[in-house]
């Protein structure tokens, strides 16, 4: 079973590198790597890119030729996945090198369509740590699966945990390509867009493996793309429209505890609050507004 790795790319060009070589360094070898590039402005990178498909058959690239952005980018991805399972990995995220035989191990339960590994939290210069956020994600996590080292969730249980906190790490997770073929990425979502994903394929009878092996580093960068957009209202703009959106997709459902957790959606309230003294510091008064009425706001 050869495994997908898709690889949209745009931005550090190290990072990219560092991330490119650790999937390449895999123990197992039965993957393709799909590196598609959302128009890098870097000279150098022509070079490189042929280099490596020259080096190696499982590595194809494509270039767009207009800028797509994230979201955009990602569905390119998908529109190119051609085997049985499929990774969509971060740019500067780092694969250990037990990632895809802990992935193929996986899913050799044929029920599974989602897999969530073991992840390490690595900042910028690589060094291994725990933010605040990941302490709230490591215990969400625990509170949905138990103490046991592998566990199979589905249905209402896994909807109510990850709405009341998105415990998932996107670029680690694993899809049972049928799945997220069948559902895509959302096109108004630029941040909540794998949640969203995700939410689908469980509504839909969707069952998600969550395993304790570690074989990932998800980067964790200071000033990400969410963070920003966290601090300026407009992701807890869209945190809030999928929210609804999932408060009447659970109802319909009959998923009530979920339902209710969508409506209330503590952790994203908690997490305005927390920003607050940042956005302070920085002046950014109308940020602060929208980060006070999502706060507060019924």
């Amino acid at each position: 079973m050869t495994i997908d790795v898709m690889f949209p790319y745009y931005g550090d060009v190290a990072l990219m590198k560092a991330a490119v070589r650790s999937v390449l360094e895999q123990d197992d070898r039965d993957f393709r790597l799909t590196i598609v590039d959302d128009g890098y402005p870097d000279d150098s990178l022509p070079e490189y890119f042929s280099s490596l498909v020259e080096g190696d058959p499982r590595v194809r690239y494509f270039r767009n030729e207009t800028n797509l952005g994230a979201n955009g980018n990602y569905k390119k991805c998908l529109s190119l996945v051609e085997h049985d399972v499929v990774v969509v990995m971060g740019a500067d995220d780092i694969m250990l090198p037990n990632y895809i035989g802990t992935i193929r191990k996986a899913f050799e339960n044929p029920s599974v369509d989602i897999v969530q590994p073991g992840v390490e939290v690595i900042d910028e210069n690589g060094k291994v740590y725990e933010p605040l956020g990941d302490k709230v994600k490591r215990r969400l996590r625990q509170l949905a699966v138990g103490r046991t080292s592998e566990a199979l969730i589905s249905g209402e249980p896994i909807a109510e945990s990850l709405i009341t906190g998105d415990w998932l790490y996107f670029p680690s997770i694993a899809w049972r390509a049928e799945a997220i073929l069948k559902h895509d990425f959302r096109e108004q979502y630029n941040v909540v867009q794998d949640l969203a994903l995700a939410m689908d394929i469980i509504m839909d009878g969707g069952t998600m493996l969550v395993t304790d092996t570690v074989c990932f580093q998800y980067r964790r960068h200071r000033e990400s793309d969410s963070s920003v957009r966290a601090l300026d209202g407009r992701r807890f703009a869209e945190e809030r429209a999928f929210f609804d959106e999932c408060a009447r997709d659970f109802a319909r459902l009959g998923w009530k505890q979920a339902e209710r957790a969508a409506r209330l959606h503590l952790t994203s309230r908690l997490n305005a609050v927390s920003l607050a003294p940042k956005v302070v510091s920085k002046g950014m008064w109308d940020g602060l507004a929208k980060l006070v009425r999502h706060a507060v706001r019924p």
